[in-house]
């Protein structure tokens, strides 16, 4: 399970007495903060009064989140319909989105969105071509390259479990253990073999044991039930994690270690925690971006430090937000927006905590731009 939806559960929300606070920083432009401003903010600025946020995801431009009552909310910068509100028309702040309280999970691409609600139906909306050059890909998965203003049903299975999203690609675990992927093939991002794009969701290989999936960029990385890791798509930095930089279009093994637990992955580079709790990286290593102190790249996965307490991570553009088990944030890399919520702009090679509150619950850093989002619990 994924550890910011664990903390969540283990919270106990909906009993009446846990609150959810959203938090945002970073790169404000276009309102993708959601506090009402387009201003950049270099330490955390809490998004409105409400205190019963349960998940948060960013594009390019826009934000989505959930709320523990299933309502979906949007904000930010929307010219291809993006928030999902019917219309182009940009949001400085959370605007619900339709009425229902069913929405359980959602994934921003560059400037699309994917969800699953909690029958298992999955659903898209936003951009379904690349833009600006108006490009097919088909990253809804509804069959067209005609952008939706509003949520589209994809297909009519009630078995999606899990999702993914990168630039202009979307990808799919079912309840079966099967991987699906579709939208913009570059560089074979959508782990089929080619570089096709497809826009309707097509079966990665025949295995039943797929379990989480993380789209970065250009690249994904995926943990099987078994713990081990795979990764595909563009390698340039060696975000992939397999000793080189030949990107691949079919998923690759990382290594032969059955102990990861969950990954991100971000623009050039990728992040992961093992079940020991430790905290591994590779790939570009850009302003600092891998946390190891310096600013090489590195092709194969290298640990962060010597420390067993990390729980939850995600990867942005050049940098990083990741909790301890012990409830505080961490960030680390690029820092020219202050994405990294330390109060000023300066990258930093190493994790550094941010603020001294410990009750941080999930987070998120956006692959597409650099702000970052973050639910307290309490």
């Amino acid at each position: 399970m994924d550890p910011n939806v664990l903390r969540l559960a283990m919270g106990g929300a909906g009993g009446g007495e846990d609150e959810y606070r959203l938090y945002a920083w970073g790169n404000g432009s276009a309102f993708k903060l959601g506090d009402g401003t387009s201003d950049n903010k270099s330490s955390p600025v809490q998004i409105g009064a409400l205190k019963d946020w349960s998940s948060v995801s960013g594009g390019n431009g826009h934000t989505i989140s959930t709320k523990t009552d299933g309502t979906l909310w949007a904000w930010g910068y929307q010219p291809q319909g993006q928030l999902g509100l019917g219309d182009t028309t940009s949001r400085s702040s959370p605007v619900q989105v339709g009425a229902l309280t069913t929405w359980s999970k959602i994934k921003c691409g560059r400037d699309h969105t994917i969800a699953v609600k909690t029958d298992g139906t999955l659903w898209a909306w936003g951009a379904n071509r690349i833009y600006p050059s108006g490009y097919y890909s088909g990253q809804l998965g509804d069959g067209t390259t005609t952008n939706r203003s509003s949520p589209v049903q994809v297909g009519a299975l009630t078995t999606w479990a899990s999702i993914g999203c990168a630039q202009q690609s979307s990808f799919a675990i079912k309840t079966d253990g099967t991987f699906w992927s579709w939208g913009r093939g570059l560089l074979g991002i959508l782990g089929l073999g080619n570089t096709t794009n497809y826009s309707s969701p097509k079966q990665v290989g025949s295995l039943t044991n797929w379990s989480s999936v993380s789209g970065g960029r250009y690249h994904v990385s995926a943990i099987k039930t078994d713990g081990t890791l795979w990764a595909w798509g563009g390698n340039s930095d060696g975000q992939l994690g397999l000793g080189d930089k030949i990107s691949r279009s079919s998923p690759v093994q990382v290594g032969s270690l059955t102990t990861w637990a969950s990954v991100s992955c971000g623009e050039g580079h990728t992040v992961a925690i093992k079940t020991d709790g430790t905290l591994w990286a590779w790939g570009s290593g850009f302003a600092g971006a891998l946390g190891l102190g310096n600013t090489t790249d590195y092709s194969s996965p290298k640990q962060v430090g010597s420390l067993t307490n990390w729980l939850s991570i995600n990867v942005g553009r050049g940098h990083n937000i990741s909790i301890k088990t012990d409830g505080t944030l961490w960030s680390w890399g690029y820092n020219s927006q202050g994405q990294l919520g330390l109060g000023n702009t300066t990258n930093r090679s190493s994790p550094v905590q941010v603020g001294a509150l410990a009750n941080w619950n999930s987070v998120h850093a956006t692959s597409f731009e650099r702000s970052s989002f973050a639910i307290t619990k309490n």
